[in-house]
């Protein structure tokens, strides 16, 4: 029995990891997106979940289930992709695994051992959502989110966030670092390190908080400076992309992937929430800051880059789309890794000019609806009159 069943599900194993991907047939003239989701559970090795030795598992049993496998940091190295994903435990305790790929929408498989943190925060219960940064230093940084108890509640579910700080040149060996210190602000999710030194320093996108779940009086997607990545230390936070009643926006928002720089800006792919009376709503949208401060949004289209659609809405967190990964390759085509329902990893692809058109050329919101209206009857307007004018 034992054997038996371990080849069957060794079979499951090797087709799913070995499965080739498609396009679907979703268009919208900005991205594609593709049919088969690029990590999920199933990608998990056998070894990881189960004790392979007959003597000590007769039954062939899960001994360490795998419930999820989502919101991927992303890197680009030796003409290989990278992924470095959220893998949640049965026991809701989360950690990561590199997994690569050759093209970077199929054949993804996960090295053989999960990255083992240095044990050096003891009140560190939980890490997760890692945004992989190439540095001009020439590290590679991992920025995370690290979560403690928050003892000064007798609420189990309290919770305290802070940035986690590792790095590494190989994706194998991982320093730690101290985690980020926001002076202004008490807690800290969905922070991206800058590729680039500003004005000498290291550059940080922000999220500042109240508390863990609410931003409170957090306006939006923060920007601050440290002078030290081994005493990362921010003492100022300016606001860049905020958040806005009645907007994707709404409830919070924060950083996704790290910034892709363009001739017109730096590129930012990052994640909007509204309520919703059946709860939470999380999309991914896009803006774009100066390459001189990048801090200052200078477009931002209109609405969602990426909804969740289909089987995307269904979940251990439904109705949610997250990216903290994105890929720029050599052929400047773009991957952007996004996890649908805290449950699996997918990706869009598309191109670097095409991405760029999208953000700079896109009409941003009006914020009323009498003016959205006006802006569409306008728009409609020039496109009737192109149709006449093409049709003589």
């Amino acid at each position: 029995m034992f054997s038996e069943r371990y080849y069957i599900e060794k079979d499951k194993y090797d087709r799913l990891v070995n499965r080739k991907n498609e396009k679907s047939d979703f268009y919208n003239g900005i991205y594609n997106r593709w049919k088969y989701p690029v990590l999920t559970s199933g990608h998990i090795p056998l070894f990881w979940k189960y004790d392979l030795n007959p003597e000590t598992n007769p039954y062939f049993m899960e001994r360490l289930g795998v419930n999820a496998v989502f919101n991927a940091g992303a890197v680009y190295l030796n003409d290989k992709y990278y992924l470095v994903a959220r893998i949640e435990g049965n026991d809701r305790k989360s950690f990561f695994g590199v997994a690569e790929s050759d093209n970077g929408v199929d054949g993804f498989h996960f090295w053989d051992y999960p990255i083992l943190l240095e044990d050096t925060c003891k009140e560190e219960t939980n890490v997760y959502d890692m945004r992989l940064t190439q540095h001009e230093d020439g590290y590679i940084y991992g920025v995370f989110c690290s979560e403690s108890k928050d003892l000064h509640s007798n609420d189990l579910s309290a919770a305290v966030a802070a940035a986690g700080i590792v790095r590494t040149k190989d994706l194998r060996t991982w320093e730690r670092l101290p985690n980020l210190k926001t002076l202004k602000s008490p807690q800290q999710r969905n922070v991206v390190l800058h590729p680039k030194f500003v004005n000498g320093k290291y550059a940080f996108y922000t999220r500042p908080m109240d508390d863990f779940i609410e931003t409170g009086s957090g306006g939006g997607i923060g920007f601050g400076l440290c002078d030290d990545i081994l005493n990362p230390v921010i003492g100022e936070e300016i606001i860049t992309s905020r958040r806005k009643y009645h907007t994707i926006t709404e409830a919070k928002n924060g950083a996704g992937a790290v910034p892709i720089r363009t001739d017109k800006g730096y590129i930012h792919i990052a994640h909007g929430v509204r309520n919703t009376a059946a709860g939470l709503r999380y999309v991914i949208y896009a803006f774009a800051t100066s390459l001189e401060k990048p801090w200052e949004v200078i477009a931002e289209p209109s609405g969602y880059l990426i909804a969740p659609e289909g089987e995307e809405r269904v979940g251990d967190v439904s109705n949610v789309v997250f990216t903290n990964g994105a890929i720029v390759d050599k052929k400047k085509n773009v991957f952007i890794y996004y996890a649908s329902s805290d449950t699996r990893m997918h990706v869009a692809t598309t191109t670097l000019e095409r991405l760029t058109d999208y953000v700079f050329q896109t009409p941003e919101d009006k914020m009323r609806s009498v003016k959205c209206v006006e802006q569409r009857c306008e728009f409609i307007k020039r496109n009737l009159e192109y149709i006449n004018k093409i049709s003589k």
